[in-house]
């Protein structure tokens, strides 16, 4: 009998590549892809989806469709896709909170950003700018830095959700100006800059593109970037360093994942049709000339090895800034 058992896994063995080949090259004419979005509709993972949707739709002739599950700064998404049947008919937007911030920042994260999925590219860099309300009365980061120290009612931030990249970026200001802020989290940046316009908290730091029509109606202000350079997008913008916040440098990144097991062929035809998007000058209009991206385009191992750097080093400004989030 156990020789029988014994024999009866290898055989099963044998047959798994077989089963897994069978199941690549049915792909993905069986039904429509679903790219999981773990961010509210109009933020910029979300546009990212959208647009990679579109055109990974028009090269494997089938419809991806985005479905947005917002929550837990995208942890909400993420544990949704980490549990998924692994067919290639899930994907996430993942971004550096998801599979780098959140590992360190939440005790019970429900999935391990490392071995729950299967890297399929790093897509873009993006920086994060410094937004005010316009009725503040501040005009630059050194005026806000004065009205903070001065104003205790004034020490609170918005961000897109707790263990954003826009929430640990105002934990690293008020650290390096030694003023303790208070965080509000919101369930995205739409419903966070909304606030912020209204008054209802008084500053915020993310993506520059989403602050634009506020800015333009005159309910926003941006005082500073929070790259090492200036972005062509707005040149005009300093940076935080320029700004007298020796030492702050930081942006947020966009990737996307598979479930763990989704087998290597359908990982690698979508790294291919997700790299060949990014280089066409549509696409490359939207991100980088309207969004102020840096496009990438990763092979699955060259995001591997992101994710493996950027983890401890996330890890390392939430112990210092003493972040968490339940």
């Amino acid at each position: 009998m156990r020789f029988i058992h014994g024999a009866a896994a290898l055989f099963l063995a044998a047959l798994a590549p077989v089963a897994t080949w069978a199941q690549a090259s049915d792909w993905p004419a069986a039904k429509p892809i679903v790219y999981v979005v773990p961010f509210t509709a109009g933020g910029s993972t979300d546009i990212v989806a959208r647009t990679l949707a579109q055109k990974l739709g028009d090269s494997l002739k089938q419809s991806v469709v985005v479905d947005n599950k917002p929550g837990q700064a995208g942890g909400i998404g993420a544990a949704y896709v980490a549990k998924a049947k692994p067919d290639g008919y899930t994907l996430l937007g993942g971004t550096i909170s998801t599979h780098a911030i959140n590992a360190s920042l939440y005790k019970n994260l429900p999935y391990d950003p490392m071995k729950d999925f299967e890297p399929v590219s790093l897509v873009a860099r993006l920086p994060n700018v410094l937004i005010v309300n316009s009725q503040l009365g501040v005009n630059s980061v050194a005026e806000l830095v004065a009205l903070l120290k001065k104003d205790e009612s004034k020490r609170t931030f918005a961000s897109s959700g707790a263990g954003t990249s826009t929430h640990l970026a105002g934990e690293m200001f008020g650290d390096l100006i030694g003023v303790k802020l208070t965080h509000v989290p919101y369930k995205g940046t739409p419903p966070a800059m909304t606030d912020v316009a209204a008054g209802l908290v008084p500053f915020m730091f993310d993506q520059v593109t989403a602050a634009l029509p506020l800015v333009k109606s005159g309910k926003l202000k941006l005082l500073a970037v929070t790259t090492g350079k200036r972005i062509a997008l707005a040149p005009e913008l300093p940076t935080m360093i320029e700004s007298g916040i020796p030492g702050f440098e930081m942006s947020s990144w966009q990737a996307v994942y598979a479930p763990k097991g989704t087998p290597k062929p359908i990982v690698q035809r979508l790294n291919a049709e997700i790299v060949k998007a990014l280089k066409q000058p549509d696409v490359q209009a939207r991100l980088s000339d309207q969004l102020a991206m840096e496009i990438v385009g990763s092979t699955p191992e060259e995001l591997r090895d992101h994710m493996a750097r950027e983890i401890p080093r996330w890890a390392a400004l939430v112990k210092k800034s003493g972040a968490v989030a339940d």
